[in-house]
């Protein structure tokens, strides 16, 4: 989980736009938090962002479910709704929690889950062809390799919001149909996922009721005939189930969540990241605004300016100025 105070901060740019420029009593979009969208025929994992979209109302939606002030510490931290339930502080109330969805069998929810199954055999064989050609998978930090384990690697097609041109371009085909699906994606984004024979992912929660996850299946190995205890397995909460090739498995991380591979061979999985379908269009909206914002301070794109508070006396748009260049 990324920094509190990071997320607090942005949080509170959050308040003070909603206060000012979006009254409850006033339903109109107001364009103040649009930014550049992402030229998606050509994406890039250095400079060009997915869209933060429009304010729509933010103040009567994410504030009335307490998402700020849950996320700022104000209020206790949610409990979780049954067994294995773990949510964190970031945390919209009243969406349905339950560790596993029927997503292909809910076109009302999940409009783009059949064609996404019926069009698997297109990622499967891309992804084949490009598994013989290079290996490509790696893992992302200490941390990483902490909780999922030595055994747990992934090709990012897009991370925090960004595309990453160079894995797009080596998949074209799952990047056009994953565009033209349109998934409503959210902040964790999308990857080829590998898991190891023998390996397996140690249990955790990733708190964010908000966004739901899917797997659909690549090439998912069994443990041999007759031992279906020996076969590749995700357990959510209290419920153990395995994965099928061309099927998706979507589940809710914020319930603790393992898996594990006891075959000779690797597991493979395409995971996507998508927001609660039962969020409304603003929340969506407000939500891509605030984590948009909190990775590009952490990345250093937003400078950090100290309150005027703390400011020296007498320094004013001087001081404003060495905050952003540096001192030059």
């Amino acid at each position: 989980m990324l920094g509190k105070f990071s997320l607090a901060s942005s949080l509170i740019v959050v308040h003070m736009l909603t206060f000012h420029f979006c009254p409850i009593d006033n339903h109109t979009n107001c364009n103040i938090l649009n930014t550049t969208n992402i030229n998606l025929k050509s994406p890039s994992k250095t400079n060009q962002s997915t869209p933060i979209a429009t304010c729509h109302n933010l103040n009567l939606t994410i504030h009335e479910r307490q998402y700020t002030h849950s996320a700022q510490g104000a209020i206790p931290p949610p409990t979780g709704d049954s067994p294995g339930h773990a949510p964190s502080e970031e945390h919209v109330e009243g969406l349905t929690a339950q560790p596993f969805w029927d997503a292909a069998a809910n076109a009302q929810l999940f409009p783009w889950a059949e064609e996404l199954e019926r069009k698997a055999h297109i990622i499967q064989t891309e992804f084949q062809t490009k598994l013989r050609e290079a290996n490509q998978f790696s893992s992302d930090s200490v941390w990483q390799n902490q909780v999922m384990g030595d055994g747990w690697s992934a090709i990012r097609l897009q991370r925090l919001g960004v595309w990453n041109a160079e894995n797009c371009q080596a998949f074209p085909q799952t990047y056009e149909l994953l565009r033209n699906l349109r998934i409503p994606l959210a902040v964790r984004g999308v990857c080829f996922a590998r898991q190891a024979p023998d390996s397996g992912v140690q249990e955790h929660s990733d708190g964010r009721n908000f966004i739901l996850t899917s797997h659909l299946g690549l090439q998912i190995p069994k443990g041999g005939k007759g031992e279906k205890d020996k076969d590749c397995w995700i357990k959510v909460g209290t419920e153990r189930r395995g994965w099928e090739e061309g099927k998706l498995t979507t589940l809710d991380t914020s319930f603790l969540h393992s898996t594990g591979n006891p075959t000779t061979e690797d597991r493979h999985v395409l995971i996507i990241d998508f927001w609660h379908p039962e969020l409304r269009a603003a929340e969506r909206d407000a939500l891509d605004f605030v984590y948009d914002l909190r990775n590009k301070f952490e990345s250093g794109l937003v400078p950090f300016r100290k309150p005027k508070s703390l400011e020296p006396e007498g320094e004013g748009l001087a001081g404003l100025w060495k905050s952003i260049t540096g001192g030059e």
